[in-house]
Formats: C-alpha cells, structure tokens, sequence
C-alpha cells in the first residue's frame, strides 16, 4: 500500500503574520527585510502582490522598491512567526506524530493509517489554519515527500494539489529542474549544460550518467524525479543531529583594523558558543569566513583545534588568530562569519596532557553563568568587555538569541 505523504508550506509566512498583527497591510505589497542603516537590507519575505511585481526573496530592498515602486518594507519580528509556527504544528499534530518541519513554515506529515482519504485529510487542514490562525498553506499531498513537496509548490497560495502514480508524468515531468527538490542554481546550471531542463528529462538520463556527473547526489536527483523516493518522515527527536553551527554578519560599517572587527568576531563566537551548549556538542574544527568590502568576494580559512570546546574563549581566540593570519589591515571587510564544524555529541572527553582543564573548566562555568544571567534579565544584561567597546558592532542574533531559544525550549 501507498503512504499517504503530505508536504503542508505556510503562505509567504513572515508577511503573512505582519498582516495579522497591522490590518492595513492586507492586500498590498509588504516585504519583511532587514535594516538598510545596519546593511541587512535584504528581502527575507513577501506578500503575494509584492511577488507578482517580481519581487524575489533574497533581493536587496533598493532592488525590491526598483521592481514595485508602492512596496511597504516592514522589520521581521522572529517571536511571532515562531509563536505562529507552533500553533500551525499543533494543529498538524491531530492528524499524525510524524512530522517533520523543513524550516519555520513547511512540514512533511505521514497520515498513512491515521485518515481515509488523504485529499480530503489535506483540505481539512487547509481550513483549519485559515479559520483558526487567519494564516493561508499550500497543502501537497503524495506518495513520497519529494512529490508532496512539488505538490505544495505547484499552486498558491491556499491550495491543495495532489500529484498521484497516474498523473505525475503529466505535472512533474514538464517542470523545469528547479523545481525539485535539492536542485540549486549551480545543480541546475549543470544540467542545462547536459542538455536536461526538465524534471521529467532529468528521470529519462541514464542514471550511471548522472552518477558520474554528481556522484550519489545524482542518483538521488535521478529517483526523485521518478518518484523513487521511500524516505521517511520523521518524527521529534529522530532528526538528525547538525554537523555544524555557524552564524555570521554585514557589520553596520566596514571594519578597518582589529579593534573594529574584534567585537563582531566575539559576538559571533559566543552566538555560536551558546548554540553548541544547548546542542550539547563541541567543535572539533573552526572556520572563519571573511567578505572583502571591495569586490565582495569570500575566503574561507578553518583550523583543526586540539581538542573539542565549546567555550567562547577559545573559540573567540581561534578565530582571531585566522582572522589575524589571513587578513591585511586596513584592508576593510565587509562581513564575518564563524561556523563550528566536527561536532562531537558524546559526554565523555578525551584528554590530552597539553589542556589547562582547570582552567577551562572555569571558563565553562562562566559561560553557563552568563547564559543563566541573560535567559533571566536580557540579552544585554551582561556584555564581554570587546563587545561593550564597540556594542554597534555587535552581531544582533547572537544579543536576540538567547530569549528565542528559552521561549522554543520551554514550547511557550
């Protein structure tokens, strides 16, 4: 028998949530974007009118207001599409327990055995949400996840679209190859130089062929696009583990010299830190990700650590020595980033005879002291010296981030 999958996607999420909270934004052109003054201005979402002017998610706002001149810009609010994200899982959670969210607003639901009909189950939830919530999904409903997602894709917004074994040639095959899923632009790029633009190409290439072009992705590309998909939805607490945390950001002004970038590279550092604390992990590994103010282009440059922490000290440190190794002030810099990678999960802690442990210890327990202090008083109740130098400078997510992972943690 069939499962009976559903890939259930929330209308332009963070516009739609704005539109609950300021009445006069409904119907019209709205983005949610970051700061231009802080160099965040980027579109991170947007209404339906704002899309069909050929407003894009990504596009920097000056590109946004160029595309549709009447566009309302409006500061994201992360605690409300997080509150609203909750209660669209709640209601998720009386049709199945396997559910599995794919970012904010979308997740996959395994109803097989739980409903009779599948469409039917999927309308009923396209309801719900818009009569309960004031919010719109996309409802896709298929055999394998890869199809219901395309199925949620396919038509929006306040849809439901099922693409079944006896129609799916006719709906899939003919898109382009974007439109798969894990089909990004260098993916697709490829492809059309292999001469394959559509999905329904993609699953008629020889699979030995895509194989050698992109390895094991290949084949995958090449079973999704074919429906060969038997990957299961999971349930809470069998997602898999993160292989790394990182954080980074365009500073409000370029940095010059090392007292410039010092409070963003610590901020970062303890984003990160606070991060791999609640994950329980340590990293093994240290990248740093530097951004030229000039031509905008990125290095990357990472560092084997002796052992695994997770203490701001000496991530902050790591990162400092790259950034000191790899960069020639005044050379300005555009934007940082710092990501944790070999994660290691276990309790237990392999020793070594060069480690001050004593003192790392001490360094841990004012980390887990600091981190107490913030969940109680505020993200800015206790700054480091380096980022209270420069606070402007400072990342943030990493001062905001501390009260979104309370709120996730205790489900309020």
């Amino acid at each position: 028998m069939d499962r009976v999958i559903l890939h259930s996607d929330i209308n332009a999420c963070y516009a739609s949530v704005e539109q609950i909270y300021d009445s006069s934004l409904v119907g019209k052109a709205v983005a949610v974007g970051g700061s231009e003054e802080k160099r965040h201005g980027v579109v991170l979402a947007k209404s339906e009118p704002a899309k069909r002017a050929g407003v894009k998610t990504g596009m920097t706002l000056w590109e946004a207001r160029r595309c549709c001149p009447e566009i309302i810009i409006v500061p994201p609010h992360f605690e409300r599409y997080i509150y609203f994200s909750r209660k669209v899982q709640e209601i998720y959670a009386d049709y199945t327990d396997r559910r599995e969210p794919f970012g904010i607003d979308e997740s996959w639901l395994d109803i097989t055995g739980c409903v009779k009909d599948g469409l039917a189950a999927a309308q009923e939830i396209r309801r719900r949400v818009k009569r309960e919530l004031g919010l719109t999904v996309s409802v896709g409903v298929s055999w394998n996840k890869a199809f219901a997602k395309l199925g949620s894709d396919y038509k929006k917004p306040d849809a439901v679209t099922a693409i079944t074994r006896e129609n799916y040639r006719e709906i899939v095959w003919p898109l382009p190859c974007s439109s798969l899923l894990y089909v990004g632009r260098a993916t697709t790029a490829k492809l059309e130089r292999m001469g394959v633009h559509t999905i329904g190409g993609l699953a008629c290439m020889p699979r030995h062929l895509l194989r050698s072009a992109f390895g094991k992705m290949g084949e995958m590309l090449h079973d999704y696009a074919n429906g060969w998909d038997s990957s299961k939805v999971l349930r809470p607490g069998e997602y898999p583990a993160a292989k790394s945390i990182g954080n980074g950001t365009t500073t409000p002004r370029d940095m010059r010299s090392r007292s410039d970038a010092l409070p963003v590279v610590v901020s970062l550092c303890e984003s990160v830190s606070t991060r791999l604390r609640r994950a329980g992990a340590r990293a093994g590994i240290v990248t740093l990700e530097l951004r030229d103010a000039h031509d905008l282009s990125w290095i990357s440059r990472r560092t084997m650590l002796g052992h695994a922490t997770d203490c701001v000290s000496e991530l902050s440190a790591v990162s400092m020595s790259l950034l000191d190794a790899n960069h020639h002030w005044p050379d300005p810099l555009r934007s940082l980033a710092v990501r944790a990678e070999a994660l290691e999960y276990s309790p237990h802690e392999q020793l070594d005879v060069f480690t001050d442990y004593r003192y790392l210890e001490k360094q841990r327990r004012l980390d887990a002291a600091i981190d107490s202090l913030r969940e109680r008083f505020g993200a800015q109740s206790v700054l480091r010296g380096s980022v209270f130098a420069d606070p402007g400078m400072a990342v943030p997510q990493a001062q905001e981030e501390y009260s979104f992972v309370r709120k996730l943690s205790e489900g309020g």
